[in-house]
């Protein structure tokens, strides 16, 4: 049996875009957030690196250039824009939510660095990043009373009425559901459970692109995939455990099994990647190795503490030797295309987050721009969806 539910606003997806899209909506709105699994099986829980963020006006064209070298010059310039002058907007935010970035001994924000920024701006908490952000957005959801959250509940369609979004079809258990709303936002997440390897949750399946692309809903850029350059090596199976690039960052070096290092570790991810394979097939081997030893036992502990112990459970510890790294896909640059706005190109529906392509990371994601840009666009569709301006329009 079908049961109807109608709500203002229905948002597919718990991770950060999800999330910050409810927080940022009129308390006034109805609103009904669904997820696959549980709240916490999103990969936004999974980010290691951190946050970019503008650190001061002087950095706006070098933090713009990287991102646009970094993308190969695809991104849209518009959208790379956007993201950069919204970026401190949402740090302070963040910090108003209770998120505990890491701090110089004065009390200004510290910075870290990754491959392929030209100088450090990355704000971060340990080695958790985003699961101290998530964290911090789920507390406050939970307190808002017009915040309805459904755990197991998959989408599997669209409403549609008229040309127009008119909500979702689910199913919970045994339950189909139609969940009628005026606006509707698709915030699912990228593509790594149709993956072998991927440093993302096996849940994560494209459920976005599937249900857009049957409506005729625009995609864009569906082949640009990422592959992160280092996973921990493991003949288990499952999702794989990232490194994260902020490692790297802070002096870790790449080395093939003669002890050698072979590439530049702070290039992009997609040409540190290609390194990585070609020298693996150069080798005959199944990883590489990425080596601690020019990074300090005290930054390892207090900076990469997950890792450590992670690592440490498989067998290595990393203060005193190098561990089997191997690219594994990490990230999906394409997606459901929207607008500055997070519009798609049908009515009332918008799509935030990995799920979403508004042109900000082009060919190659810049890395510590996801969480970033996740949240700026996720408040757009907000603040479009709350000034109620689209449903006035014929």
């Amino acid at each position: 049996m079908k049961k109807e539910l109608e709500y203002d606003v229905v948002i597919a997806g718990t991770g950060v875009a999800g999330l910050y899209t409810a927080l940022n909506l009129p308390r006034d709105k109805k609103i009904l957030m669904i997820c696959k699994e549980d709240m916490d099986s999103c990969d936004s829980m999974l980010a290691q690196g951190g946050i970019c963020v503008l650190a001061d006006e002087d950095d706006y064209d070098a933090f713009f250039e990287d991102t646009m070298r970094a993308g190969h010059y695809e991104n849209r310039r518009e959208s790379v824009d956007i993201m950069i002058r919204s970026s401190r907007a949402v740090i302070d935010d963040l910090l108003t939510l209770g998120v505990r970035f890491e701090r110089n001994e004065d009390g200004t924000l510290k910075y870290t660095r990754e491959g392929a920024h030209s100088r450090p701006r990355i704000c971060f908490h340990k080695d958790i990043t985003g699961k101290e952000i998530t964290r911090a957005l789920q507390r406050r959801v939970k307190t808002y009373s017009n915040i309805e959250i459904s755990e197991y509940t998959e989408m599997t369609d669209l409403l549609t009425e008229n040309g127009k979004c008119a909500g979702l079809l689910a199913k919970r258990g045994e339950d189909e559901l139609a969940l009628r709303a005026e606006n509707t936002v698709l915030a699912t997440g990228g593509i790594g459970g149709l993956y072998e390897h991927s440093t993302n949750f096996p849940c994560l399946t494209g459920d976005a692109l599937t249900v857009s692309k049957k409506h005729g809903v625009r995609l864009e850029h569906t082949d640009y995939v990422q592959f992160h350059p280092t996973s921990l090596y493991s003949e288990k199976a499952g999702r794989s455990f990232l490194i994260s690039e902020s490692a790297r960052g802070e002096g870790a070096i790449l080395l093939n099994s003669r002890g050698e290092r072979f590439t530049d570790e702070l290039r992009p991810r997609d040409v540190v990647t290609k390194a990585i394979l070609a020298e693996m097939e150069k080798e005959g081997s199944r990883h590489v190795w990425l080596s601690f030893e020019r990074v300090p036992k005290e930054t390892i502990l207090s900076h990469f503490p997950n890792i450590y112990e992670t690592c440490l459970r498989e067998g290595y510890d990393i203060t005193k030797e190098a561990i089997p790294v191997v690219p594994a896909q990490h990230y999906f640059m394409g997606g459901v295309y929207v607008d500055s706005d997070s519009k798609t190109t049908m009515k009332n529906l918008y799509a935030v987050g990995e799920t979403s392509c508004n042109g900000v990371h082009g060919k190659n994601r810049l890395a510590s721009n996801s969480l970033l840009e996740s949240l700026v666009f996720a408040k757009r569709a907000a603040e479009k969806i709350a000034s109620g301006k689209e449903n006035k329009t014929k």
